[in-house]
């Protein structure tokens, strides 16, 4: 949860730092706090769980897209085996 703070800018001060903060796409609020965090050091973050997805993937099929196509081949062998015994 985020706190709430109040500052005090001189006019010129306040005019150059919404500028800048509109300069770079963000509000003027977002500007204070990467200022602050740039200042002072960003609090370690916890990893993100999707930076983790996908590191085993060999590039190989896609078993979940294809699952339906490989349990019907998987169906057709066993029954080409069973009719070969027979």
């Amino acid at each position: 949860m985020n706190a709430r703070t109040q500052i005090t800018l001189d006019p010129e001060t306040q005019r150059l730092a919404h500028a800048k903060a509109a300069k770079l796409g963000v509000s003027f609020a977002e500007y204070v706090r990467r200022l602050i965090a740039l200042d002072i050091g960003e609090p370690k973050r916890r990893a993100d769980i999707s930076s983790i997805i996908g590191l085993g993937d060999s590039g190989g099929t896609n078993i979940s897209r294809d699952k339906d196509k490989l349990i019907g081949e998987a169906i057709a062998k066993r029954k080409l085996k069973r009719s070969v015994r027979i």
